[in-house]
Formats: structure tokens, sequence, C-alpha cells
């Protein structure tokens, strides 16, 4: 078993010094937008370009320079949304390293306990020993919960899971996202923005298991003795699935789909050097709209990124030296009712026990969400919810990718 990353000791102080402020008194809000202004701002941001796309019905969408962390164009970059299975890659970004590929694990009923029912599902069968190398597979390539639960299950338990990674979006200052499932599955409360969903692309993209993991097209997975079914990956721009035309350069990432959620893609590609990000979120149309806006936005990074001017950036995480944002605006008495609640207090969701230092990350967490989300309100402005009860659809099956061998 690798040994877990751990957040720097300026890190590790920040959350230890910030958890005891928000419990007691929680009277300040972040007056600054994470990435810069412009990125707090709604409608469409851009600056020294112009042939936009037209027709995007996309909700929130955000273009980015991978090297750079530059951000080109976005729309609604930090509006909160469902993010479906694209919550994936952090969930990688947390437990990928934490287990050597070659381990083997035996599942058990326990391990697949509590799955939500129409989750996306890779075919995980308690008795059967799989690698952590196979685990991941049918997490990035099928999107598969069971998968995630098995995983989480090794690394402590979904509860413990779920908190590491709210921390772990806390280092990477994802301060739209809040977390309720390691899977994705849309629980009341769980959300996330293009803003968040590109900087957890971004972060599992420097590791070379993610990278190899969200190119991969197809695999061959466990099915007991010594058969074995061909998994495809979901990712259409990457497959041409569906008649979706594979996109010319596509590394990944990571798609998602939920009857509440709609569709959502990261996706990232690299072309004469340069390599983009593009993150999509709730178009209008459902099918292969997610993956017709994503290519025309990359298209059009691709044409204008030497001449567009950025309109934001992509912040560097906490624990590799990025510079936080400095809370320095009162948000009002009102703020006081956050004291002390866990995360769920403030939109009624339940992310499960968590006790320790992964409960003081959850309350921190929590905090930060329910105090942005009051300044939203406040102003006149909506926080979108996701609500339980929906369904898991992995809708780009092929023959449901099973060809049995």
């Amino acid at each position: 078993m690798r040994d877990s990353s751990r957040l720097s000791r300026r890190a590790a102080l920040g959350l230890a010094a910030a958890v005891p402020l928000a419990a007691a008194s929680p009277s300040y809000a972040a007056a600054t937008t994470i990435g810069g202004e412009r990125l707090g701002r709604t409608g469409v941001q851009v600056r020294g370009a112009s042939g936009l796309p037209k027709r995007l019905t996309a909700r929130a969408w955000l273009v980015a320079d991978h090297e750079s962390g530059e951000v080109l164009a976005s729309y609604n970059a930090h509006k909160r949304l469902a993010p479906a299975s694209t919550l994936k890659m952090l969930f990688a970004d947390t437990v990928l390293k934490k287990f050597e590929q070659t381990e083997k694990h035996k599942v058990t009923d326990a391990d697949l306990a509590g799955i939500p029912a129409g989750s996306s599902l890779v075919g995980v069968k308690p008795g059967i020993t799989y690698t952590v190398e196979q685990l991941w597979q049918g997490v990035f390539l099928r999107s598969g919960n069971d998968a995630v639960h098995v995983l989480s299950h090794m690394n402590g338990g979904v509860a413990e899971t779920v908190a590491q990674m709210q921390a772990k979006a806390q280092d990477l200052q994802a301060l739209d996202t809040h977390v309720v499932s390691p899977d994705g599955f849309d629980h009341k409360g769980q959300l996330s923005s293009a803003y968040d969903l590109t900087l957890f692309a971004r972060h599992g993209l420097a590791d070379a298991d993610f990278r190899g993991y969200c190119s991969t097209k197809t695999a061959d997975f466990p099915a007991g003795g010594k058969k074995t079914f061909q998994i495809q990956n979901t990712d259409r721009l990457l497959t041409g699935a569906w008649g979706v035309e594979t996109y010319d350069g596509l590394i990944g990432v990571k798609n998602g789909y939920t009857s509440n959620a709609g569709n959502t893609f990261t996706g990232a590609a690299t072309r004469d050097g340069r390599t983009l990000l593009v993150t999509v979120m709730h178009p209008k149309s459902g099918g292969s709209s997610v993956y017709e806006e994503t290519a025309q936005l990359l298209d059009w990074g691709f044409k204008n990124a030497a001449e567009a001017q950025p309109v934001g950036t992509l912040v560097d995480p906490l624990s590799e030296g990025g510079a936080s944002a400095t809370p320095t605006q009162k948000a009002g008495k009102s703020a006081k009712a956050a004291a002390g609640a866990p995360a769920a207090a403030a939109d009624g969701s339940s992310g499960g026990p968590a006790g320790g230092a992964a409960g003081a990350a959850l309350l921190l967490a929590g905090g930060v969400w329910a105090l942005r989300n009051r300044r939203r309100k406040a102003a006149g402005g909506k926080v979108d919810g996701a609500v339980e009860g929906s369904v898991d659809h992995v809708e780009d099956d092929v023959a449901d990718g099973r060809h049995r061998r």
C-alpha cells in the first residue's frame, strides 16, 4: 500500500486553525473569487478573441490552458450544479495514489453494500479477486459505482473517503464543491462547478496513472475464473461511440450523466504542443450535445489561444504553494447559523458520520459552502441542488460493453 499524499505543513496548519474558527463564529466569507474576479460574474467572459461557438446550451462551461492554467473563456464558471460522475475525478485525485496497481483485493458483500439503486455498474462481484488496476479501469471506463465503493472500503470506508475528498477539494481550492458521495450519484447538496471540475482534471492529469486510465479505450474485466468481458470507455469523444466523431488529440478525461444532473463532461486534448481543458455542464438537449459543445469549445480554444487574453486562472493547490483567498468581508450575523454545524446542515444533505481529522475537514468545507451559499442567496442568486432518487445512467453503453470471452 502506498503512503497517502499529505497536505503541506502550511495547508494542514490552515485547516487546523480554520476549523475551530468556523465552528465558533463563522462571521467572514471570502470577498474574492477563486481564480479571478471575472470568473465570479454571470454570462460569457472572454477577452481579445471572438468567434465563440453559437447556440451553446450548457448552463456553465470553461476553456483553460492546461500548462499555464489561464482561463481563456468561461460562462458561469462558479455556478454550482450537480456534477454526476465527473466528481469521480476528485475521487481519483484523492485515492488513486494510495494503492499499487498490482495490489489485489477479494471483494466481499460488505464492499458492495449501500450502492444507490440505479447506479452505473461495471460488474464487480463478491468472491472475485481484482487488482487495483482493474478496479480503476472500472471507475474510469465504465463509471462503475461498484468499483468506487470497493476502493472506498479499501480506503477506510465511504464516510472516510467522502471526508478525504472534501479535504482534497479544499486543498485544491475547489470551494464550490460539496461532496456527499464518492461516486457522484445524485444526493441533495452534492454540488460542484465548471471551475472546480477543471481543477480536478488538471490536477489529475499531472499523474501518469490518472492520465493512463482516462485515455484507455477498452480493457478486459474479470468475470470469474479465467473468464473476462470487454469494457469500453463511455467517453464518446475518445471512442467515437453512438455516432460521435473522435476528437483529434483527445486525452480524456471524464463524462457523467444522471437524470437530475443531465450530462456533464470535462475533456482534455493536445494539438501542436498545447493542451486545453474544457468543462461543459448541463446542456439543454441530451444525447451527444455535451460532446458536441465540448468539441466546439476545444476547436475555438486551439484556434484562438494565441490571441485570447486570460479572464482568470486555475489556481494551484495550497499544498503546492498556491495562494489562498483571504477572507476580508463580513458576512453578517446570519452566518452564525452555520456555527458548529456539519456540512449537511446548510442544505439538508447527509454525507455520513466522520470523526477526527476527517470530520474536522468536513466541518470546514461545509462552513465554507454554507457561507458562500448564503452570500449568493443574499444577493438574489440561486444555488442549484441535486435531488435523491435519480438514476445514474451510463447512456453511452455500446451493447452494454460486455463481450464475453
